[in-house]
C-alpha cells in the first residue's frame, strides 16, 4: 500500500490497557495513546493489547508491547525511550498477530546462518538441488531429475547460497559437505 494510500485509510482504534508502576509515567503512556487514537482501558479483559513499562506480569489473553524489558515471552519488545510512532506501530504489529522487536535484536540479516540452524532452515528440495549440484549436475539436468523449472532450480540455487553464506556452487557444495560430516545434513 502505497504511502497515500495508508494515510487515508481509517486506523482501527485499539483498545489498550496500560501496566506502569510510576503514576506519572503511566499517565503520560495513557495521554500518548489517546493521542494515537486508542481508547485506554482499565482491565486486561477488555482490551486488545496491553502496554507495560518495564518489567511487568504478562497480562493474560492479550498481547504485550514492554517498553525497556527483556522478557522474550513476550509479542513486542521496545526500548523505554521509544518514540510515539514507534510505539503506536508496535501495538499495531501486536494486535495483528506480529512480534516486535528492537533493530539491535533482530540478528544479521543475510549473512550465513548459524551452523546448528541450518538443517531446520535447509528444506527437502534445496537439499535434493545440493546434492545434484554435489554429482555436477548442470540446472537443466537438475530440473528434469527432479521435474521443476529450470526457473525453480535457480531459485532454490540462490537459496541455498544465501543461507550458506556461500559464492559458489563449489563452495555450497563443500559447505553441505562439512554439514554432513557434522551429520547435520543428509546429502
Amino acid at each position: 500500500m502505497s504511502e497515500a494510500a495508508l494515510a487515508l485509510a481509517p486506523r482501527k482504534t485499539l483498545r489498550v490497557v496500560v501496566q506502569a508502576d510510576d503514576p506519572g509515567r503511566r499517565a503520560g503512556l495513557c495521554q500518548l495513546l489517546s493521542s494515537a487514537g486508542h481508547e485506554v482501558v482499565a482491565s486486561a479483559d477488555f482490551a486488545d493489547v496491553a502496554l507495560a513499562d518495564g518489567e511487568r506480569p504478562a497480562s493474560h489473553g492479550v498481547p504485550i508491547v514492554t517498553l525497556g524489558g527483556a522478557a522474550a515471552d513476550q509479542a513486542g519488545l521496545l526500548p523505554s525511550d521509544a518514540s510515539p510512532e514507534q510505539i503506536d506501530a508496535a501495538l499495531r504489529a501486536v494486535a495483528a498477530g506480529l512480534g516486535v522487536r528492537p533493530i539491535e535484536d533482530a540478528g544479521p540479516g543475510f549473512d550465513a546462518m548459524p551452523e546448528r540452524s541450518l538443517q531446520n532452515l535447509l528444506t527437502p528440495r534445496e537439499i535434493e538441488v545440493l546434492s545434484a549440484i554435489a554429482y555436477g549436475l548442470s540446472n537443466k539436468a537438475i530440473a528434469r531429475r527432479l521435474s521443476i523449472s529450470l526457473h525453480t532450480v535457480k531459485f532454490h540455487i540462490e537459496s541455498l547460497l544465501r543461507k550458506l553464506g556461500a559464492h559458489s556452487r563449489a563452495e555450497a557444495v563443500a559447505k553441505g559437505l562439512a554439514l554432513r560430516r557434522n551429520q547435520m545434513l543428509e546429502l
